[in-house]
């Protein structure tokens, strides 16, 4: 079972003064934070820590097309 989790921008203000969202469709809260942390958006490692609470708490939507591959599909970020 695959999900699309609407993920707040992790990097906080200076560095990213205005946040953003990512969309991203995973099975599960592991494999969205890995995909994250794997993506350029991560930093280096520099906020690995700030990733999975976001993950936890973004809007998650169950998708019914079974073949979705997991990636980032979107993501909109200042």
């Amino acid at each position: 079972m695959k999900y699309l989790y609407l993920v707040d921008f992790w990097v906080p203000f200076p560095s990213s003064e205005y946040g953003g969202i990512i969309a991203v469709i995973a099975e599960d809260h592991v494999e969205c934070h890995d995909i994250l942390r794997d993506s350029e958006l991560a930093y280096d490692d520099t906020y690995d820590s700030e990733i999975m609470p976001n993950v936890v708490r973004a809007q998650r939507f169950q998708l019914s097309d079974e073949d979705e591959t997991s990636r980032i599909v979107e993501q909109f970020t200042t």
